[in-house]
């Protein structure tokens, strides 16, 4: 039999591209030829939840309701499923190179756009390469789930070595309503691949149903709903329940086999039903988050398939399921490289719950949602311009010297330092760094809107200095020498499309003063 490490230091030699995935089949090949067997599961694993947390008590005294216990994650302004969906992938590849994966698969309910992909924005933020394939998971709860297994069967089939899967939503529930209490907001990223995984993808079933509820046209804001009961029942219930029992039967397991039981739910009584029809202990059964972030929508089977990870050993058998239009399940096998993965540097679930800070009122989240539809200030803007300079604004390029070494940014022709002409290599900015500089700006486009905003000048690690606009933060706090991250965001809408760029904001310390 050909040692699995063998392939694993082929891999890291073989480049990108076709040449890459073509090389990649002849050893698979060969591996089986040798009896070997060829693993494709999970390489890393990240999470991205907002700041902001609202207790649900502020909900229930805004309308009178009865309180409702826990929070649930708010996005705030300049956050969408697109710049969730980008944080989550960097936490899940903090320490990994971009320009060595393949695919990007985004899975959302809320795409910032009806005609126009998303992934290719989250590939190019990402800075990988430019024959990456990409291709978006729209219009169901469960696109998430589906999105890893169109995924796995890719890798399976020699279509691509290594694909990043990132599912984001950002849903507006509708005032007055439990779906206001219901959804959060927040993203994950899964990063597939082949040999050396932390967890094997040993198998998936799914079924497929024809079911309205619950449902949002393309014209509608809200997402509506006919017979809560029915919904639960026979939409969300019995095709989840379907979906694991056929995978369970199919690998000839039992529920006591399972190490976790990773089960999408809109509400915990729905969860604990199904649950106990399918004869899992609550032992077995993964955190749904309800009552720290919500319903995340798309990406929660995945938000908590991050943590089961956090928590996983070698040999542990985790089953991944969610519902929507019929059901995805999903057997994972835990092995030996959770350990290695667990020490990448990276936020995931609990990194991030630490950090989240509370809204204090009600009237913010309606700013953050812009319930009360206020016409905005529109900058001036061209798809022109944004095309023009999309390697700036998208992966942060900017240039190094090859006389003295400067990094600068943006890009140019003359050193700002040694003053030499075309003389440049271009490189990947850093998205960490300190404030040089700030001040703060109490009239924005015109009008007073959430003022006054900090403009920061930062220092980046590694040379560079980028002029930005900060975000997550009282600008109170802003100060000289201050640590800053960098995070994707929407700038503005104008002309009739979204301009996503860079901002600064504090870095999401942890309990025990390390950002990671």
């Amino acid at each position: 039999m050909v040692p699995t490490f063998a392939f694993r230091v082929f891999n890291r030699t073989l480049g990108g591209g076709r040449e890459k995935i073509n090389r990649i089949m002849d050893l698979r090949v060969c591996a089986l030829r040798a009896g070997g067997k060829w693993l494709v599961g999970i390489l890393s694993y990240g999470v991205y939840i907002p700041l902001h947390a609202l207790n649900r008590e502020l909900i229930a005294k805004a309308w009178d309701f009865p309180p409702v216990p826990g929070s649930k994650a708010v996005a705030n302004a300049d956050e969408d499923s697109v710049t969730m969906a980008v944080e989550a992938s960097m936490d899940c590849l903090d320490g990994l190179e971009p320009q060595e994966i393949d695919g990007v698969f985004f899975a959302t309910t809320t795409a910032p756009y009806a005609e126009k992909m998303s992934a290719p924005t989250i590939a190019w933020a990402l800075d990988m390469r430019r024959d990456v394939m990409t291709t978006d998971f729209t219009d169901s709860i469960r696109a998430g789930t589906t999105a890893l297994i169109a995924a796995y069967n890719t890798i399976k089939s020699g279509g691509a070595g290594r694909i990043l899967v990132a599912a984001a939503d950002c849903r507006i529930p509708e005032p007055e309503s439990m779906y206001e209490f219901q959804f959060g907001d927040g993203a994950a990223a899964i990063l597939l691949g082949e040999d050396g995984v932390a967890a094997e993808i040993v198998d998936y079933y799914t079924v497929s149903d024809e079911f309205v509820g619950p449902w949002r046209k393309g014209r509608d804001v809200w997402v509506r709903e006919f017979e809560a009961r029915h919904d639960v029942l026979y939409g969300y219930g019995k095709n989840i329940y379907d979906a694991v029992a056929g995978l369970m039967a199919k690998a000839g397991l039992q529920p006591g086999d399972v190490a976790k039981a990773v089960l999408y739910a809109p509400d915990p009584r729905s969860h604990g039903r199904v649950a106990s029809m399918l004869g899992f202990k609550f032992e077995q059964l993964q955190d749904t988050l309800f009552f720290t972030i919500g319903v995340t929508g798309t990406p929660h089977p995945l938000i908590m398939l991050a943590s089961a990870l956090e928590a996983a050993k070698p040999g542990d058998r985790i089953v991944v399921a969610s519902a929507g239009d019929g059901g995805d399940a999903i057997l994972l096998e835990v092995k030996d490289g959770i350990e290695e993965v667990n020490r990448m540097p990276r936020r995931g679930v609990r990194g991030h719950l630490e950090t989240m800070k509370p809204l204090t009122n009600y009237d913010d989240y309606i700013k953050f949602r812009n319930l009360l539809g206020k016409q905005r200030f529109t900058r001036k803007t061209s798809t022109v311009t944004y095309w023009r300079d999309r390697k700036e604004i998208l992966p942060l390029k900017g240039v190094k010297c090859r006389s003295c070494g400067a990094v600068q940014y943006p890009l140019n022709r003359v050193c700002c330092e040694c003053g030499t002409k075309d003389n440049f290599d271009e490189v990947r900015l850093a998205k960490r760094g300190e404030v040089f500089t700030f001040t703060l700006d109490h009239l924005v486009g015109g009008e007073y809107y959430a003022t006054p905003v900090p403009r920061v000048v930062v220092d980046l690690e590694g040379g560079g200095r980028v002029f930005v606009e900060m975000t997550d933060c009282d600008p109170k706090d802003v100060k000289v020498g201050m640590p800053v991250e960098l995070t994707f965001r929407v700038i503005h809408e104008s002309e009739g499309f979204y301009h996503y760029y860079w901002k600064a904001r504090p870095v999401r310390e942890r309990k025990g003063g390390s950002g990671q």
